[in-house]
């Protein structure tokens, strides 16, 4: 019998249970959208829990998934070299809160704005938003203590009970028949706090004491993960908010129903970001060692997968899409509007491998680049390309998603053949570099 060691890759620590995490609260999102929309009254009455939806999901991860990942960074390199990370999620702590007022304020004075164009009037759907901006900074502290810990479980928690909790009690306000669109604004909101407190109650939040962490210790690449995380999350989101701000007042149905199209064209994204989180690391490995022919064709097979999840998926959207969406939503979409944004979202899932390679390979200001270039795309092709509602958001994300894709391709090139080599923390930002919250 051979002793030799096997060639065989095990999963990097903690993959199976983020990418379950992920996979439960994806599940959940569907669901809580079919039971709320019945629960409220219809996709009408619904529309203002569905811009609430993503705009939460705009400013949540924008702002505070850079936190997240800068403080799993640090907490993992004192991991490394035996130090206690109380300081650093201190500092973090310290570093959340400002973004916390700065946003907030920023909210505050679009107020009229933002409570006019998407919560049709609605006051308290805005302070459910405030309300969830708040709820979210602790819980990407609690992810980052996680992941920066070692203790991918207790993270797989936090992100799974915000979905199962979300639904839990979108079912029991539905049962006891509360049609108030406001509760369902806060069950959003709220939701995620509660997976905080129970890992905590069980010890996974806990730090060693440890030297004092500086500013520079958390921040070193903060503010370009910052913008780029900012502009990922926006692009992401974009297709309904869109919709939303550009519709007539009495388009309320064709918004949520929209929204409902969106939702139905991510499903190979959420499927594809739960086996993102095994797949990367190993890439990351390959280039560190300097196996970059090797890291080549992983990226290579990495990506025809994509391509092939992406064609069958917007081939299905064209020919089964409009049936599903009738089915499980009661809502009226052109197999037209589904495959273009089964295409647009196809193009975002290789933006985003390209980009999570780029991180791990060290290339921050340039992913920050890209994501802006997509930004900036979807503006232009929204404002200038069609007259037409669904047609001129359906195009604005998929030439958005295809312009961030090409920069994206281009930094990743750029980085291989000067030699960037990625690094634990890197890799750790680039694992958890998942805009896809909902």
């Amino acid at each position: 019998m051979s002793n030799a060691p096997s060639t065989r890759t095990p999963l990097p620590e903690g993959t199976i249970p983020v990418a379950a995490g992920l996979l439960i609260a994806g599940v959940a999102t569907y669901a809580f959208f079919k039971i709320g929309t019945w629960a409220v009254g219809g996709a009408e009455e619904f529309q203002p829990i569905s811009s609430l939806w993503f705009a939460t999901f705009v400013l949540a991860p924008g702002f505070f998934l850079p936190v997240e990942q800068e403080l799993g960074r640090a907490l993992s390199h004192r991991r490394a070299i035996g130090q206690g990370g109380e300081p650093v999620v201190a500092r973090i702590a310290q570093l959340s809160g400002l973004l916390v007022t700065v946003v907030l304020v920023a909210l505050l004075a679009v107020s009229p704005l933002i409570t006019s164009a998407l919560f049709d009037g609605n006051w308290a759907m805005l302070a459910a938003l405030a309300t969830a901006f708040i709820a979210y900074a602790p819980t990407h502290v609690a992810r980052g203590i996680c992941s920066g810990s070692g203790r991918f479980r207790e993270y797989a928690t936090v992100m799974g009970s915000d979905g199962v909790v979300r639904i839990t009690l979108c079912v029991f306000l539905a049962v006891i028949g509360v049609s108030a669109v406001a509760a369902y604004g806060f069950v959003v909101a709220l939701a995620p706090l509660v997976g905080v407190v129970i890992v905590m109650r069980r010890g996974g939040l806990r730090s060693d004491p440890g030297p004092e962490a500086a500013w520079t210790e958390v921040t070193p690449n903060l503010g370009w993960l910052l913008l780029g995380s900012v502009f990922a999350a926006a692009l992401l989101n974009a297709g309904p908010i869109a919709t939303a701000l550009l519709a007539d007042d009495t388009d309320d149905e064709l918004v949520t129903h929209f929204a409902y199209g969106v939702l139905l064209a991510r499903i190979p994204l959420f499927m594809f970001q739960a086996v993102q989180a095994a797949l990367l690391p190993r890439l990351s490995r390959l280039a560190a060692r300097g196996e970059l022919a090797e890291f080549r064709a992983g990226l290579k097979r990495l990506l025809m997968v994509v391509l092939v999840v992406g064609v069958v998926g917007t081939t299905g959207a064209f020919v089964l899409g409009p049936f599903v969406i009738e089915l499980v939503y009661d809502a009226d979409l052109s197999g037209r509007t589904l495959s273009l944004l089964a295409l647009g979202s196809a193009c975002y899932m290789v933006a985003l491998a390209l980009a999570q390679a780029v991180i791990a390979l060290k290339g921050h200001a340039l992913v920050s680049v890209g994501w802006a270039s997509g930004v900036v795309a979807f503006i232009l092709t929204t404002w200038l390309v069609s007259d037409d509602l669904f047609r001129r958001v359906e195009l604005g994300l998929l030439v958005s998603s295809v312009t961030a894709m090409a920069a994206f391709a281009l930094a990743l090139r750029h980085r291989l053949a000067i030699g960037a080599v990625p690094d634990q923390g890197s890799v750790l930002e680039a694992i958890t570099d998942m805009p896809l919250e909902s």
